[in-house]
């Protein structure tokens, strides 16, 4: 049985792309056989407790500021690796410490920074670019979340392909899933929505690379002149942003766009299978959580052909480009086509269906053994 120290120490509180990874990835990872210990920050050691169902390791808790935990990364990481003594390290965000000598696994989660470092800020853009730079020399496997990724890793970074692992991820099918009417109804009312209102929904970080302004832009033109326009929802947490706010304000009345903030995981369902239509016209991905999710829970999803978005939409979701009038066009499209809306209601679970964690895990096993080998 492999031992490994996975570093859970970046895993912000609210539980997003990141997040829902590592969290969904460990008890996966147990259940593989794989002898997984956890270190992480002090208020999610009960939770890694219960789903490794082995040590955990407790980092300080003046490690919750990103300079403080990427400080004792260097420091204090390398003597937890020299006591718990596993065959490899998991870095599972990026970067890992430079004196370990264990066999390290890092995971590079997009491509994004090297592909449009225009969508990044001036401190993320070079600090992930140097940080990817640094794991494809010193990691013994790369772990991926798409083909997409790797290539694009191999063609902008000069990575070596023999030392990547395209580890898709997956979803949870027991949460993610189609919601019964009183999900619907819950959703709404946590919206402040009446019975009956439509809406479009979206999921992630308002941030530029997810392209929420030419989203407003172009849901707008589409629906301003109809009867009973729906409703755009933008759901998830703060990023940075130049233009978004100044958007919103330019949507003309009676159109609503209603900003409910960060939700947790179990919200997610109502509000992504009661919405109308999920649009996520994101100008590149290193895999599409969002997408994944909505198709799990029977939404018809409306998104790019961007770097990974098509390795996991396939032929369940419908694709646009990502400026406004194309997206106006494409939201116009599907609002007059009931039945391929429907279609791709039902297309989406079975979609979604093929990626599961137990599967991601697995590809995890495999960069561990890679790593061991090497």
């Amino acid at each position: 049985m492999v031992r490994v120290l996975l570093d859970a120490t970046a895993v912000p509180g609210e539980r997003r792309g990141v997040g829902r990874y590592v969290d969904s990835l460990i008890p996966a990872l147990a259940r593989a056989g794989v002898d997984v210990r956890v270190v992480c920050r002090p208020a999610d050691a009960p939770l890694y407790a219960g789903l490794s169902g082995t040590e955990v390791v407790s980092a300080p808790g003046w490690t919750t500021s990103r300079p403080a935990r990427l400080g004792w990364e260097q420091t204090g990481l390398p003597l937890v690796i020299r006591r718990i003594r596993p065959d490899v390290v998991h870095s599972p965000h990026y970067t890992s410490p430079l004196l370990a000598r264990t066999p390290l696994v890092i995971t590079l989660h997009d491509a994004t920074f090297f592909t449009d470092p225009s969508v990044h800020t001036r401190v993320k853009g070079p600090f992930f670019r140097t940080a990817t730079r640094l794991a494809l020399r010193r990691a013994a496997c790369c772990v991926v979340p798409s083909q997409a990724t790797a290539d694009e890793l191999v063609r902008t970074a000069g990575a070596d392909p023999a030392r990547l692992q395209v580890a898709h991820l997956g979803v949870d099918t027991t949460l993610f899933r189609p919601p019964d009417d009183e999900e619907r109804a819950s959703a709404r009312k946590e919206l402040g929505l009446a019975e009956g209102d439509r809406y479009f929904a979206f999921l992630g970080t308002l941030e530029p690379r997810k392209n929420v302004p030419a989203l407003v832009r172009g849901w707008s033109a589409a629906v301003r002149d109809r009867q009973h326009p729906p409703a755009l929802v933008l759901a998830g947490g703060a990023g940075w942003s130049t233009s978004l706010d100044a958007v919103i304000h330019t949507v003309p009345r009676p159109l609503r766009v209603i900003r409910p903030g960060y939700l947790p995981p179990h919200s997610l369902p109502g509000l992504l299978g009661g919405a109308e239509l999920v649009v996520y016209p994101s100008l590149g991905e290193g895999f599409g959580l969002p997408v994944l999710e909505a198709m799990s829970c029977g939404a018809a999803v409306l998104t790019t052909r961007r770097l990974a978005l098509p390795e996991v939409g396939g032929d369940a979701v419908a694709y646009t480009e990502p400026d406004e009038l194309s997206i106006a066009a494409a939201i116009g499209a599907l609002l007059d086509d009931p039945t391929r809306v429907s279609q791709l209601r039902a297309a989406g679970p079975t979609r979604a269906a093929e990626f599961s964690w137990d599967a991601c895990a697995a590809a995890h096993v495999r960069a561990y053994e890679r790593a061991l080998a090497r």
